[in-house]
């Protein structure tokens, strides 16, 4: 009996270890991100997590044409750069590349990547999480594209340029579980885009397992379709992102992150 106990644990360690070692290769396979629009969040959509005061984080993504706007009818790539201003103020400037043929450009002789679409993102953290109350879930106001000079300057554009554009509440609050840690994260996310509505509740999962602190699995619904996805943290620096929409859509990156104090 004491042998098929110990039969057993050896077992599910293995599992453990052949989990771990599967979702690693998976990360390190990615060659472009981060997050989707270069700020701190769940996968795509976001959460009310901060990174510390003083953060900088420079990445890049690959990005499937199922998880763009319509505009972007091919996979493309975007970069960023991140800096978390004060403990409560996260600002980004993404730029999404967009290809000549996309733009009326190849009777011109352009091919390729040739211009991109640029935007700002904001998160405005209202609440610290417990910071009243144990129980209390953090709470951050954001948006991302908010505003685009086209048309002689427009919040909220529904059409034209914009077409990142999203204004959200987010909050979440981690829970320990034994030696394991759970996030629980829930959003509302409007738009004016009559292309790319958003306008409903988000909400996601993250696990940070003890036997693999480095690894965080992320299962989400972003107002639009379910994602399952994974980072996982090397060198104490670079951040591997895979994403898997609608579990089966690959996006995917790599993010540099580090702190100016």
């Amino acid at each position: 009996m004491i042998r098929k106990y110990e039969l057993y644990g050896e077992r599910q360690m293995r599992m453990k270890r052949i989990i771990v070692t599967c979702l690693f290769l998976c990360c390190a396979f990615v060659l472009s991100a981060q997050l989707t629009y270069g700020t701190t969040g769940l996968l795509h959509a976001p959460s009310a997590e901060m990174q510390k005061d003083k953060t900088v984080m420079l990445g890049a993504n690959f990005m499937n044409k199922e998880i763009t706007p319509p505009t972007w009818y091919y996979h493309t790539y975007n970069y960023y750069l991140n800096v978390t201003i004060f403990p409560f103020l996260e600002v980004a400037y993404t730029c999404t590349l967009f290809k000549a043929e996309a733009l009326g450009l190849k009777p011109y002789g352009y091919s390729g990547f040739t211009n991109q679409d640029r935007y700002f993102s904001v998160r405005l953290r209202a609440l610290k999480e417990g910071q009243f109350w144990k129980y209390m879930p953090a709470v951050v106001l954001g948006t991302s594209d908010p505003f685009t000079s086209s048309g002689g300057g427009v919040i909220g554009s529904s059409s034209g340029n914009g077409y990142f554009s999203r204004f959200y509440i987010a909050a979440s609050k981690h829970l320990p579980i034994g030696s394991e840690e759970i996030g629980i994260h829930l959003s509302y996310l409007y738009n004016e885009r009559k292309e790319y509505k958003l306008n409903g509740i988000a909400a996601g999962i993250t696990y940070n397992p003890s036997f693999a602190p480095d690894l965080r699995v992320i299962a989400e619904y972003d107002s639009k379709d379910f994602a399952l996805g994974a980072t996982y943290l090397l060198f104490n620096h670079l951040h591997l992102q895979v994403e898997l929409q609608r579990m089966q859509y690959f996006t995917g990156g790599l993010m540099f992150k580090f702190n100016l104090k």
